[in-house]
């Protein structure tokens, strides 16, 4: 193979046999279910990176349902997103969130979220499931359940301007590709948003949910849960206390491919 025809397919691993197809990737009839609960802020700022500066104690905890996505098939993840607030160097301050933990059940939209933008994907199992009139969430790592979520079934409809206001926010990851002996080759600060968002309806419901001690999202401990809507949730399997309140609320949406930039480089 020339060094030219190298260049001209070098857009994923395996270089002859790539893992997921170029863009643009839209992805349809999206289904999330998300639950926002208060953390420990001291604990939030041991793991996000400057220059981002933690917003907020209120994290979302998502499960998001992806059955129809181009190039990337039909699968179901789930992530926990951290408020943030990024300053620019020319003074701009944008607030959005950080992802600091996904996980999937398909290794195309594992290894493309990883590759191309930098989310911080890992394998195990996550579901969303209806059973009669009752949502339910679950997250496996292995055989180990770390967390389990319940929601009332489009028990009552929210209004769609502040979740569409949320939905058009930026989110940021660390991207990271070693070097060879695995000091950073590159490590950057991606931003990016989702494009062209139809909301297709939005409901919140009664809920009950349990998180165990298993995976990494259980590592930023909640100190209060505070609410959740219906797009794919999860949780991150720290004891959920007994103060605060959930109010779980799903959406259903169309959007086009991501948009990212580099937001900075280190």
């Amino acid at each position: 193979m020339k060094l030219a025809d190298v260049a001209k397919c070098a857009f994923a691993m395996p270089l002859t046999d790539p893992a997921y197809p170029r863009g643009p990737y839209k992805f349809y009839n999206r289904q999330y279910v998300v639950i926002s609960y208060r953390s420990d802020p001291d604990v939030l700022r041991e793991v996000v990176p400057e220059p981002l500066e933690v917003a907020g104690d209120t994290v979302s905890y998502e499960f998001i349902r992806m059955p129809d996505s181009t190039g990337f098939g039909d699968y179901t993840e789930t992530g926990q997103v951290i408020p943030v607030r990024f300053r620019a160097a020319d003074g701009t301050v944008q607030e959005g969130g950080y992802v600091h933990a996904m996980y999937l059940d398909d290794n195309s939209p594992i290894a493309g979220g990883r590759e191309i933008w930098g989310f911080p994907k890992k394998l195990a199992t996550p579901k969303i499931a209806h059973e009669s009139e009752t949502l339910v969430c679950t997250l496996h790592y292995g055989s180990v359940l770390c967390v389990s979520a319940t929601m009332g079934y489009k028990h009552h409809e929210l209004d769609p301007a502040p979740l569409l206001n949320s939905l058009a926010k930026p989110s940021f990851m660390v991207k990271i590709i070693p070097h060879v002996d695995c000091t950073p080759r590159i490590c950057e600060l991606v931003r990016y948003y989702l494009e062209n968002v139809t909301l297709k309806g939005a409901w919140s419901g009664a809920r009950c949910n349990r998180a165990f001690r298993a995976c990494d999202v259980r590592r930023r401990p909640p100190a209060g849960v505070r609410r959740g809507f219906r797009q794919p949730f999860c949780h991150r399997p720290d004891a959920w206390p007994g103060r605060g309140g959930v109010r779980l609320f799903g959406l259903i949406t169309d959007q086009d491919t991501i948009g990212a930039s580099h937001a900075f480089e280190g």
